[in-house]
């Protein structure tokens, strides 16, 4: 077997491996069987090395990645922004413990320390304007050390891809 042999990867994956994860993230609700198939590896091969791979922490965790176009009609559409957020003070601790607080607010779906510009980007989704106002309140106004809030509103999601490029 090919072993990947590049700089900063991980040891010991192989080319069977790589189908593996691609096959995992296109489709993770699969049967082993099934999994075992399209990467053309035996049932217990497959297994054993799904379970490596869990094991090494690739696989992070398997969710159902819901429609938001479909639920809009039972739910509403909500409101979808892009908050870029800088800090006064960008110490280690400080950017931790932002991170720390972001981390536990439900409606911030990613969060992403950045250089240049500002220190923070988050993607938030809420329910509408008052539900923003009011996570903008407890996140950002209530923390002397936000100096600034740039927030851009979602008119339309045109593409949303939560994979990992394998093949670059």
């Amino acid at each position: 077997m090919e072993q990947i042999d590049k700089k900063g990867g991980l040891e010991g994956l192989d080319l069977t491996d790589l189908k593996l994860l691609e096959a995992l993230q296109t489709d993770a609700s699969l049967s082993n069987q099934a999994l075992a198939e399209r990467v053309h590896i035996s049932p217990p091969t497959c297994l054993r090395r799904v379970k490596r791979l869990r094991d090494m922490g690739l696989v992070e965790r398997q969710i159902a990645l819901l429609s938001p176009d479909k639920l809009s009609a039972l739910l509403g559409h909500g409101l979808t922004a892009i908050i870029e957020i800088t800090l006064d003070r960008q110490a280690v601790g400080q950017l931790e413990a932002f991170e720390e607080k972001v981390a536990l607010e439900r409606a911030v779906q990613q969060c992403y320390r950045v250089s240049p510009g500002p220190d923070f980007i988050l993607l938030v989704h809420v329910l509408d304007m008052p539900h923003y106002l009011t996570m903008t309140q407890r996140l950002f106004t209530n923390d002397a050390n936000v100096r600034n809030v740039k927030a851009f509103f979602s008119t339309k999601r045109s593409k949303f891809e939560p994979k990992v490029l394998l093949d670059q």
